[in-house]
């Protein structure tokens, strides 16, 4: 009987965590009805935007080419932008940096067409770009008191470049005359991913059309940094902050849109790396879409999802300002932190609730503690032994409980055996001895449930921690991405191309495990699940869920069950004592018990149940 209580509480904890696991694939699925009303969102804004296009009498530019070198061309380019054709055209690119990351802005559009981190290298050894070419546009749709409608980025721009102390400034100005001008503002700092930027207008307050809105139109497709592209886009996602600090996303799995208000800043994060844009006096409202490019692995994609926000800005006095930062850098909680401010390190994807609180508080400072004088692989193992130990009395009081169960089952056999035709006043006679004995049959299931929000949290950090990114630990290259020992010519549906070690490993020590935990002999019971047969199928689903995942999570859950396993030796060969429990239980046993209520409530309902029974068969 102990050999099947054991096994239904170690498959319990299993099943729950596995539970988890499947819960993180498909949290943010799109139900039919969600799919169903992002399709009738969509048409009703396609509605609304052809009724839009037949009212106005405006005239929606195509995005201007011209020919510099051709004088008809430019003539004509100046002719249809109107005003604003008192800049000059002319090509050109001004260059910011620091050193930590190179900026190109263009004089046409004065927009960033370029953005390169200077200290970070792909997983095939080539430089991070966030912006090339023409990956993403930025600008601004207005329309101008006669009635045209423009996009800033076929403007050209006049850059001004200055020094203002350490800091680089840059002007970039689309003038409607000498002291009339759009003006973009970049300026940065040294060492430091945060460019401080500013739209603003003077003299415009003719040109602009104030009955129109105005509003930023920022693009961008995400580039591949990944050996897997279908892994990166797993945690490639729209974030946003809103409504008083409150963080949202779009889904990362399918195409999604939303409208919000009172934004604070969004995030085009591409992984490891993120492009933010933040404001000062918070976007009052906000259209945002992401679309996903990405249905299954590939090997030549480059582009994981494409974004888009439409963000209308005020106008003051018909003026333009807005105050506002890019940034353009890693997805670390290290430089991220730095902005409390504007909260940015929020948009770091640490899991939610709970689970997010422990990874954001505990762990990620833990490993970066750990990390600062370790090597990173021997950190996650010195962080498994610790997290281990500290479980460890949850363990113990699991394996009592498993043996105070062992030292009853002679009873509880007699009691089967007494009430083999009364499976209800069975159930009734072996609470009551569970009560006596001080025994819970449910706290083999505890140490499980207590873990959850460990396991789920971890398994957030591995994929997550920017400080596994390309660091190495024996064959694996890469902490935070799968790692290999051979490349298969073929895919396996759900595992894939290749074969991680630390996978396999991991679902050897399971294996193992619970081998040691549920022991060979296993009968089936009518009702019940063929206990070994989902022995030998939870290393197997461990296998597969986890061959794409960050071997760092693998490497984990390898030494953790190997610690688990000697924890488990130890305690039965060294601490647990079967005559002292048997002892114990038979004290327990002598001592009068008082009921709960709730156990009170539950005696009383099954005795009234009994009485029921024996009147019906009256």
């Amino acid at each position: 009987m102990e050999e099947k209580k054991l096994d239904i509480n170690t498959i319990i904890g299993f099943v729950l965590i596995f539970g988890i696991l499947i819960f993180m694939f498909y949290q943010n699925r799109p139900t039919p009805e969600e799919l169903e009303a992002q399709k009738a969102k969509q048409e009703q804004v396609t509605e609304e935007q052809e009724q839009a296009d037949v009212q106005s009498p405006s005239v929606i530019m195509e995005p201007v080419k011209i020919d510099l070198h051709d004088s008809t061309a430019v003539a004509d380019y100046k002719s249809t932008i109107g005003a604003f054709g008192f800049t000059e055209p002319k090509e050109g690119n001004t260059i910011l940096e620091n050193d930590l990351v190179l900026l190109k802005i263009s004089n046409k559009g004065g927009q960033i067409v370029e953005a390169t981190m200077k200290q970070f290298k792909t997983y095939d050894s080539i430089p991070v770009y966030l912006v090339k070419d023409g990956n993403a546009s930025f600008g601004l749709n207005f329309t101008t008191s006669d009635n045209r409608l423009l996009h800033s980025a076929d403007l050209f721009f006049e850059p001004s470049l200055d020094k203002k102390a350490d800091n680089q400034v840059l002007s970039m100005k689309a003038k409607v005359g000498p002291d009339k001008y759009l003006e973009f503002r970049y300026e940065m700092k040294p060492d430091d991913y945060l460019v401080d930027f500013t739209i603003r207008s003077q003299g415009l307050n003719g040109v602009f059309n104030a009955s129109q809105p105005i509003a930023i139109d920022w693009k961008m497709k995400a580039i591949r940094h990944s050996k897997s592209v279908q892994y990166e886009n797993r945690y490639t996602r729209l974030t946003y902050s809103h409504e008083d600090n409150k963080l949202s996303k779009l889904s990362e799995s399918s195409d999604d849109q939303e409208t919000e208000i009172d934004v604070k800043w969004l995030s085009y994060r591409q992984h490891f790396f993120s492009a933010i844009l933040a404001t000062e006096k918070n976007f009052e409202t906000a259209d945002l879409v992401s679309k996903n490019l990405i249905k299954e692995e590939s090997k030549t994609a480059g582009f994981t999802k494409e974004y888009a926000s439409v963000l209308p800005l005020k106008m003051e006095n018909g003026e333009l300002s807005q105050n506002m930062h890019w940034y353009y850098g890693p997805t670390d909680v290290k430089v991220l932190a730095q902005y409390k401010q504007l909260g940015l390190e929020d948009s770091i994807p640490f899991g939610w609730g709970i689970f997010g609180w422990i990874n954001r508080y505990i762990f990620t400072p833990f490993y970066t503690f750990l990390s600062s004088f370790l090597p990173y692989g021997l950190a996650i193992v010195v962080m498994t032994i610790l997290v281990r130990l500290a479980m460890s009395p949850v363990t113990y009081k699991s394996y009592l409980s498993q043996a105070k169960m062992k030292v009853l089952k002679p009873e509880i056999t007699e009691l089967g055996e007494k009430f083999k035709d009364n499976a209800m006043k069975k159930q009734q006679e072996t609470m009551k001895l569970y009560n006596k004995a001080g025994v819970s049959p449910m706290s083999g299931c505890i140490p499980a449930v207590l873990q959850m929000p460990i396991f789920y949290a971890l398994f957030m950090f591995f994929p997550t921690s920017f400080a596994l990114r390309q660091k190495a630990f024996l064959w694996a290259d890469d902490l935070s991405s799968y790692d290999t020992i051979a490349q298969l010519p073929f895919s396996i549906p759900f595992y894939g191309d290749h074969v991680s070690l630390f996978p396999i490993l991991a679902s050897i020590a399971i294996f193992f495990y619970m081998m040691m935990t549920t022991g060979q002999n296993m009968p089936t019971q009518p009702g019940m699940p063929n206990m070994k047969f989902i022995m030998y199928l939870m290393p197997v689903m461990m296998l597969f869920f986890f061959n794409n995942y960050a071997s760092g999570l693998s490497l984990y859950y390898f030494v953790s069950n190997l610690i688990t396993i000697g924890i488990m030796l130890v305690i039965k060969n060294f601490i647990l004592d079967d005559e002292k429990i048997h002892a114990q239980i038979q004290e327990n046993k002598a001592k009068p018990k008082k009921e709960n209520k709730f156990q009170r409530k539950m005696r009383e309902m099954m005795e009234q149940a009994e009485d029921q029974k024996k009147a019906g068969r009256r």
